[in-house]
Parts: structure tokens; C-alpha cells; sequence
């Protein structure tokens, strides 16, 4: 999901800026939330799990240009779960950071737009999910219907994104509408993918059991929540 270079430029970039700053300053509060409950060790290893994951996930695994942006399998939902919201949001930053940096230079002027279309969905997600998961529900025991609500809520918070920057930036004519919706329809495909990652991953983690009480993974994964 790398929004063309260009696509938002000279003073629009303040908005991105601005979004990037406001993503920046809740994650730092999740991050401190989360160095409270599990200490600093266990936010920089879950950190550094999700790094090197959104590194695959952009640099790895198969992507392709369509329309205005690129389709990635950011698996999102996948992350929050296994990782927590805090440890995520830092993954998905630096990992982007560093394929821009070190594999895609020319997507580096638009690193605030991409994280803002990154974090701002994952923070929705992390909202949506204590509202649709119980609190005596460890996510180890997550149903297919929830995992694919997070996975749409994130996927489309994505396309809602990059749709709202190819118009700020372009505006509404005729052949960037029509490469948003082409962007669209092909990014909403990883829906049908990203739900059954979600529960293979946490099947994984329920049969192994190894994770437990490691601090590698998001407590709630087999704990539920206090």
C-alpha cells in the first residue's frame, strides 16, 4: 500500500504531517500503557517482531500496482492480535521506515501519508475489537465472524485512506476515480485472506502454548482480559 509518489504534494503535505503527528502521539500513549503492564523488554521484542513482519509484508510477499496505491498483505488484524496495539503500530512504522529508506527511496516523501493510512486503521481495529470481543474471551478462541470483522474494518479503513488522499491531492476527475476504485476493489481482496492468517496464527499459538507468559506476544492472546 504505497500511495504514488506525487499523489499529495508542497502544502498538502501539512495535513499528512499533521495525521502522522496525531498517530505518532497515541501510539506513544500506548506504548507507555503497555511498558506499564509488561515492561519495556516486551514492548521492544514485540516491536521488533512486527518490524521485521511489516518488512514481509511490503518487501516479500507478493505485491503489485494498481490504480493510485500498491496492494500489499498487510495483515494487520494479524499483528494487533498476536502483538498488541502499541507494538504493531510501531512495527508497521519502522518497517515501512526502512523499506522506504533502504528498498523504495522515491515512496519516502510520502511516508506520512502511508503511515497515517496504516495506523489510523489499526487504531480502529483496536478499538472495534474490545467492543466485539468479550472480556472473557482470550483471542486464541477468536470465530471466524470476528476475525473477519477486524480484517474488513482494517482493510477498508486502508482504502478509505488512500481513497481520501488521491482526492485531496487530485481531486475528483474522471481517471483518479476511476484508479481509486480499481485500487479498491483489487486491495478488499486480501479480506479473503487476512481472516484465515488471523486464525491459523492464533491456532498455531494455542497448540505450542510456547509464547505463554513469554512477553514475545500480546497477553490477551491466551489470557482473557482483567
Amino acid at each position: 500500500m504505497h500511495i504514488e509518489p506525487g499523489l499529495v504534494h508542497g502544502a498538502k503535505m501539512a495535513l499528512a504531517c499533521a495525521t502522522a503527528a496525531g498517530g505518532a502521539t497515541y501510539g506513544a500513549k500506548l506504548a507507555l500503557d503497555t511498558i506499564r503492564a509488561r515492561g519495556a523488554a516486551s514492548l521492544a521484542a514485540r516491536s521488533g517482531i512486527a518490524t521485521i513482519a511489516t518488512f514481509v509484508f511490503f518487501e516479500v510477499m507478493p505485491h503489485f500496482p494498481v490504480g493510485v496505491s500498491e496492494v500489499h498483505f498487510i495483515l494487520g488484524s494479524t499483528l494487533l492480535l498476536m502483538l498488541g496495539a502499541a507494538p504493531a503500530a510501531i512495527g508497521l512504522a519502522l518497517g515501512l521506515l526502512v523499506q522506504s529508506l533502504f528498498f523504495a527511496p522515491t515512496d519516502l516523501p510520502m511516508y506520512f501519508v502511508n503511515v497515517t493510512t496504516l495506523l489510523v486503521p489499526l487504531f480502529a481495529i483496536s478499538a472495534l475489537a474490545r467492543r466485539i470481543i468479550a472480556p472473557g474471551t482470550a483471542y486464541v478462541d477468536l470465530s471466524y465472524a470476528q476475525a473477519l470483522k477486524l480484517s474488513t474494518a482494517f482493510q477498508g479503513g486502508v482504502v478509505g485512506w488512500v481513497a481520501f488522499w488521491a482526492v485531496y491531492g487530485q481531486g475528483f476527475g474522471a481517471e483518479n476515480i476511476q484508479s481509486i476504485l480499481a485500487f479498491g476493489g483489487a486491495y478488499m481482496l486480501v479480506v479473503l485472506i487476512e481472516p484465515v492468517a488471523d486464525l491459523a496464527v492464533l491456532a498455531g499459538a494455542k497448540a505450542l502454548r510456547g509464547p505463554k507468559g513469554s512477553g514475545l506476544v500480546n497477553p490477551r492472546v491466551f489470557e482473557a482480559a482483567a
